[in-house]
């Protein structure tokens, strides 16, 4: 690991999920750069695309004129903040429905927050649910 005093990276798209792949390569050169762990890289990779999805999906539903922002900025050697912002009305994190609750195991969607509260180490909702804070120990 490089001893980084302090790296913050950002990107922006518009709200297409063709646009995943950009995200995608955004954490591999972040990754690269820290020199994380595999299992904090899948962990990271599977939560910010779960988040960004949901910006896309839910917060920006699907407009292509309005944009996810994704941030990641190193509190320290051993720990990373990711950050994914939309434009969208925001949302209530605390009245989702849970996804291992047997009525919803079936469900095709519903389990992005729940992905990004296990695979996270700390998750802050912010704004009205339109920005979501997550905290990786690398």
């Amino acid at each position: 690991m490089h001893a980084v005093a302090q790296m913050v990276k950002e990107l922006e798209i518009t709200s297409n999920p063709e646009r995943i792949l950009e995200v995608e390569q955004f954490i591999e050169e972040i990754r690269d750069f820290l020199g994380f762990k595999d299992d904090v890289f899948g962990n990271v990779m599977i939560a910010v695309t779960e988040a960004v999805n949901n910006s896309i999906r839910h917060g920006n539903r699907g407009d292509g004129s309005k944009l996810v922002r994704i941030r990641c900025a190193s509190l320290n050697p051993y720990r990373i903040m990711m950050a994914v912002e939309d434009e969208g009305h925001g949302f209530d994190p605390e009245t989702l429905p849970d996804p291992t609750a047997p009525e919803n195991v079936m469900r095709e969607s519903g389990r992005g927050v729940f992905l990004m509260r296990q695979l996270s180490d700390e998750i802050h909702f912010q704004d009205s649910g339109r920005r979501v804070e997550m905290v990786f120990n690398i």
